[in-house]
């Protein structure tokens, strides 16, 4: 079982840039494929981008490219999303995720991301 904890959410203005972090604990870290999400205010959850176990691989929604960075050091068990050029649409709760295979079965409990304009 692997534990996640996100941090790093808050108050940005439009423009401006945000980093979130997200912890892992328990089961080996560099065995998942580890990924951000994010649920905006009445809408359901969506992917942002994924990271292969070894960081050789990533993946992202068409709306963050060129904007957003996935990262990921397996010493520190430690996940990254850097986020610039951040857009009021972006708010929303983030998520970090974690999968074996094809399903994401493992969640942290989400940090707030409130981009003003």
């Amino acid at each position: 079982q692997i534990r996640l904890v996100e941090s790093g959410g808050g108050l940005v203005q439009a423009g401006n840039s945000l980093s979130l972090s997200c912890a892992a604990s328990g089961r080996t870290f560099s065995s998942y494929i580890m990924g951000w999400f994010r649920q905006g205010p009445g809408k359901e959850r969506e992917f942002v981008a994924e990271i292969s176990w070894d960081g050789s691989r990533t993946e992202y929604t068409n709306s963050v490219k060129g904007r957003f960075t996935i990262s990921r050091v397996n010493a520190k068990n430690t996940l990254y999303l850097q986020m610039n050029s951040l857009k009021p649409e972006d708010t929303a709760v983030y998520y970090c995720a974690a999968k074996i295979a094809t399903m994401w079965d493992h969640w942290g409990p989400g940090t707030q991301v409130t981009v003003s304009s």
